[in-house]
């Protein structure tokens, strides 16, 4: 679920040798392609050498790309309401057959991704569980899909803040970073979790990590995300702080931005501006995930 922490997660991983985040692709089509957002180094997207090279080992250039077509296959695959099908379906039909195309695309940006970046690791930040799904079919046990909670009456306070996106464009259908009202983020908190399990329940490899314990312990925590991710060298010291470097993650949260040093803490203001009513309603509807994942 979005506004969980994840993103400083993306970032750090971004940092280890080999590994390359890259935001979340999942936007890449309409906010990267057709909008020319921001990239994570600052310059427009169709002004950035990286993407400018992946789109070229990818497509032949993003110019041959039809992206409308793109947008449109998206819509008919990935969305939450064909995740019964794509959980529990057989890789035989129109939506299978529409999952391959659609996650054909993805494999021939994740190759052109390792291939500009010199990774072997890709960090994509996408939270559809039902991209997740699609890119089960093709990838298997390849794939690794790292769990991020966080106690729901935080999320709720973050979806309610009006943030707008310092990546927008003039012409950007999203100007601001989108926002629930409690009771629907309470809903897509329970909804979007029980999905990420039913993915680790059909045999994803899958580790799920709580917001409060990697802020309360980031080495610790971090150490056991990146032995997850494939990585066996030494890790950085998070109590110390650690440098960013100047990354290309698209779309996400603004902190894709920064660069220096950064320091883990938790953000617990939710506490004291999350109204009344509204932590009692959240807490309310989220009662069996809270105790699943032991908030």
């Amino acid at each position: 679920m979005g506004r969980s922490g994840s993103t400083l997660i993306e970032r750090l991983l971004g940092e280890l040798p080999g590994f390359c985040s890259v935001g979340e692709t999942v936007h890449l089509w309409r906010r990267g392609v057709v909008e020319n957002e921001l990239c994570g180094c600052g310059l427009p997207f169709a002004d950035c050498g990286f993407w400018e090279d992946v789109g070229r080992e990818a497509f032949g250039g993003w110019q041959r790309l039809d992206v409308r077509s793109v947008l449109d296959l998206k819509d008919r695959v990935d969305r939450t309401r064909f995740l019964p099908v794509l959980l529990n379906g057989s890789d035989e039909g129109p939506l299978a057959e529409r999952s391959v195309r659609y996650t054909e695309l993805y494999h021939r940006l994740y190759t052109a991704i390792a291939l500009v970046g010199g990774s072997s690791v890709i960090v994509d930040a996408s939270k559809h569980a039902s991209l997740a799904a699609c890119l089960r079919w093709r990838y298997g046990a390849r794939m690794r899909l790292l769990h991020v909670v966080r106690d729901p009456r935080a999320v709720a306070h973050s979806w309610s803040k009006r943030v707008p996106r310092p990546d927008a464009s003039p012409d950007s259908s999203e100007p601001e970073m989108a926002r629930y009202s409690a009771g629907r983020s309470a809903v897509q908190w329970m909804a979007q979790n029980a999905c990420f399990d039913a993915l680790a329940r059909r045999g994803i490899p899958t580790l799920r990590v709580r917001y409060e314990d990697f802020t309360a312990a980031p080495n610790e925590e971090f150490a056991r995300i990146a032995e997850f991710a494939g990585y066996r060298g030494e890790c950085p010291d998070l109590e110390d702080g650690v440098s960013l470097s100047r990354g290309h993650a698209l779309s996400g949260n603004p902190m894709r931005f920064a660069a220096g040093p950064v320091g883990v803490r938790s953000d617990q203001g939710w506490r004291e501006a999350l109204p009344p009513w509204r932590r009692r309603l959240v807490t309310a509807m989220t009662v069996p995930g809270r105790r699943r994942y032991g908030y």
